[in-house]
Formats: C-alpha cells, structure tokens, sequence
C-alpha cells in the first residue's frame, strides 16, 4: 500500500511539472486589423453627440402601439431567430467540450472474464481474471494547443451571440419597413376610391351637362375614360396589399391571414434631430461587425491550432483498482498502472506544415472579410444619412405640392360651375391632385423607411432587453407629465 501512495505521490510531480512546463502557448496573438477610422460618419452629422439615435430602444423608436406587438411576436416566433437560438446553444454546448478536453479524464471499469487457452493442442489451460479499476488520462497541453482550440470555440460563439442579435436588428427592420409599407398601400387604396368616389360625381354631372347641352360629348367620354383608368388601380392595389400582409404574417411566424394596423399618418413620431455618434461607436454598436470581428479571432485561433499540431504531444494514463483471478480474492490484489505516451509527426510533418499555411491563408481572408464589412457599414450609414435627410426634404415639397394641388382642383371647380373653363381642365386638375397626394403618401411612407433604415444602419434594435407592459408605458407617460408640470427636464438614459 506504501508502495502504490508513493507511485501516485510521484505521478502527481509528473504532472505538476507537466502543467508547468505547458504554461506557455505558442503561436501568434490576436490583434485587431489597424482600419484607419475616419474623424466622423458623415460631413451632416453633430461633431460632438451626447445622446445617439441608435442608443433608443427599438420601442422607444416605434411609438405605434400595433407595430411595437408586432415586433413582438415577430421575436418571439420568427423561425429564423428560432435557428439562430438554437446555434447559439449548440456552440455553448461544444464550449464545453473545448474547456473539457483541457482536464484529466477520469473514468471507471468493472469487468470479469474467462480464457481458455490450447497451445500446440496439448496444453490446455484456463485464465480467470476479474478487476474493478479507476482511471484516469490527461493530454498534456504542452504547446498551447487545446488552448487555441478553446479559444477558437469562445470566439465561435460569440460569434452567433453577436449573429443572433444582427439578425433580430434585421428582423426589426424589416418588420418597421413592411408595416409602413402597407400603412401606405392602404393611404393608397383610400386615396384611389376617394377619386374613385369623385370620378363617378364627375361623370354624373358631365352627363347631365352634355344630355342639356350645355357641354360636348368629349368631356362627357373623357369623364368616363377616367373614372375606368381609376377603378383599374384598386384590384392591383387590393392584391399587394394581401401580398404586404403575408409577407408580414411570415416574418411574425404565422399563416398568412389580416395584418392589424394604424394609419399612415399616425405610424411614428419623427425626432426633430438624430445625432448619429462617432466611427469608433458605430463599430461597438453594430453586433455584425462585432461577429466578423469574432469570425477573425477563430481564424487566428484556427493558426494557432495548426502551428501547435506540428509539434510533439504527450499523454499521461494512470489506473488504481484491484485485480485478481478469483472473485474472493480481489479485495487483496491491488492493481496500479502508470504510464506515458509520446506521439510526433515524421512523415505526416509536410502535410501539417501545409495545413499551417493554409490556415494563415484562410485567417487572411477573413482579416479581408472583416476589413470589407466595416467599410460596407460605413456606406450603409453615409446612404442611409443621406437618405434620411433627401426623404425629408421631398416630404416637405411633395406637402406643399398636395396643398396647392388641393387649391387648385377647388378653384378649377368653381369655374367650370361658373362656366369660365370646360370640364377637361377640371379633369386635368383633379389628375394633378390625384397624382400630389399619391406622391405625398409615398413620400411620407419613405420617410419612415428612411429612419427605418438609418436607425438599422448605426445598430439600433439588438438590445434584447424586453420592451415595457402597458402598466409600465402608462407610470413612464404620467411621470413625464408630472415633470412637464414642474418645470423639470426628463433625465437621459445613459447609452448602452
């Protein structure tokens, strides 16, 4: 019994020295690509914000209650956030076989067995054997290999952390854009039977003009002409407003079927400023980046794990049990086992020195795919700033275009009662009318789209922080009017 404490006493120095000696890993340390950020976002853009757009939550941005249950149950169902869920438990599970293979290995056998044996026919003998034993094996992480590989796994993870919450600020997006979409198509479809409506009128009062001979038989047939051109616009209408709605159905996860919805007027509240941060923010904030940054660091762990595979590996097995050849006399044969393996590549060392440069190929394409997807998303900001502030300036003109319009379809109309213009300039007039307030509801519909896609663009809407109950929202709203009515300004939320 001495005998055997003392081997696992010197075992155990074995491997204290071991774990010493594999202190150290070889191979070249990650270091983020120098990108050369410029000095700010955009040449429009405040040089110095406090509060950034994209610090808002997304419930907070989206002021519609109908939209923001929306969002909701589109989180909470998409099939695709679902997958994304899953990847992101699948790899935490295999994080813990990375941070597993970096531990001994203990494991236990019990086993009986009965040989018999005839060498050369005369000989015949029979071998009883029967043991209990405890385990153990430990791969020696000498040179920093299972270390790069559990480095490589965190990274991999993070990596769908990061990609899950790109894709729920995808899914924000798209959900906001759609409802506005169809927020528009029905402005649209109320526009076009409005005309529809007044077409008719027309037609009945240019009949009657023409059958007393008051006008000729050209208004009365141009009238119907454009009664027939309206009512054309309302089935293709109807039918990409069904499409609109599916489309939103399969984004919340459910069959297709009726999108409930506010107006288009009513849809969001526009900030009068959108301060948009600086470059450096716009890289923390944007969970893409942030998941290419991680594809980037696998890469390199990935070197790191083909560099460290071309050297030796050393492995320690150890056994303690018992083992005798008869059941009644197991207890007194003790059984200890010690032992160490040393495996190098020979033949195979060209093979792992060119999986070793292969994988710093590979890391250098990733270090390009990273390097490409920064400069994607500073486009998509400069875009979606411009964008924004285009939309904005078209639904200012396309307003006052509507407005006088407006004025002057009334005005037409007077005279044409007052006979000082024929019924063709009324026409006329009610088309440009027509044709302002289509242009106005489409310009109001991109507007929206425009904040859509610029909040998108500077990584607003990954917070998964769960937006407030209606008790919530309605404590916030009577807080604020008691602030109102002091006198005192609302406190601003630090950015997360």
């Amino acid at each position: 019994m001495k005998q055997t404490v003392k081997h696992i006493l010197r075992a155990l120095l074995l491997v204290a020295v071991a774990a010493a000696m594999g202190s150290c890993v070889l191979g070249r340390k990650y270091q983020s690509p120098e990108l050369n950020l410029p000095d700010r976002l955009s040449d429009s853009a405040p040089d110095n914000d406090s509060l950034l757009f994209a610090d808002m939550r997304w419930w907070e941005v989206y002021s519609d209650t109908t939209l923001r249950n929306l969002i909701s149950a589109t989180l909470a169902n998409n099939k695709d956030m679902r997958i994304a869920a899953e990847r992101v438990q699948e790899l935490a599970q295999l994080r813990r076989i990375d941070n597993a293979a970096m531990l001994p290995q203990i494991g236990g056998t019990a086993y009986g067995e009965r040989e018999w044996e005839n060498y050369g026919g005369n000989n015949p003998d029979v071998s009883p054997e029967f043991g209990a034993k405890l385990t153990l094996g430990w791969e020696l992480d000498l040179w920093g290999n299972l270390r790069w590989a559990r480095r490589k796994g965190v990274a991999e993870y993070l990596e769908s952390v990061e990609a899950q919450r790109a894709l729920q600020m995808t899914l924000i997006a798209e959900v906001a854009q759609a409802y506005y979409e169809l927020a528009a198509l029905d402005n649209e479809l109320a526009i076009v039977r409005r005309t529809l409506a007044t077409r008719q009128e027309g037609v009945r009062q240019a009949k009657i003009r023409f059958e007393g001979g008051l006008t000729s038989e050209t208004s009365y047939q141009q009238s119907q002409v454009e009664l027939a051109s309206t009512a054309t616009l309302v089935p293709e209408l109807e039918r990409k407003v069904a499409a609109k709605e599916n489309e939103i159905a399969l984004l919340a996860g459910r069959y297709p079927g009726p999108v409930e919805r506010s107006s288009l007027d009513n849809a969001m509240k526009l900030p009068q400023e959108l301060p948009v941060g600086l470059p450096s923010e716009l890289l923390l904030r944007r969970p893409d980046v942030r998941a290419a940054e991680q594809a980037l660091i696998a890469a390199n762990a990935a070197v790191g794990m083909a560099y460290t595979d071309r050297f030796p590996r050393i492995r320690l097995t150890g056994a303690y049990g018992l083992e005798g050849d008869a059941i009644q006399s197991i207890l007194q044969s003790p059984y200890g086992l010690l032992s160490g393996t040393l495996t190098t590549p020979i033949f195979s060392f060209n093979a792992k020195r060119a999986k070793y440069r292969a994988q710093q190929h590979a890391y250098e394409q990733e270090c390009a795919r990273y390097e490409k997807k920064v400069l994607t998303v500073f486009q998509e900001v400069n875009d979606a700033i411009v964008g924004y502030n285009s939309a904005r300036e078209a639904c200012v003109l396309k307003r006052n275009l509507e407005q006088a319009s407006r004025k002057y379809v009334e005005l037409a109309r007077l005279q044409y009662i007052n006979g000082v213009i024929n019924y063709l300039d009324v026409l006329d007039a009610q088309r440009q009318y027509f044709d302002a307030q289509i242009g106005l509801s489409n310009a109001i519909r991109d507007e929206y789209i425009a904040l859509v896609q610029l909040y998108k663009a500077l990584g607003g809407g990954w917070d998964t922080t769960p937006p407030p109950t209606e008790e919530q929202e309605e404590q916030r709203e009577e807080q604020e009017e008691q602030r109102e009515e002091q006198g005192t300004r609302p406190e601003v939320s630090e950015p997360r």
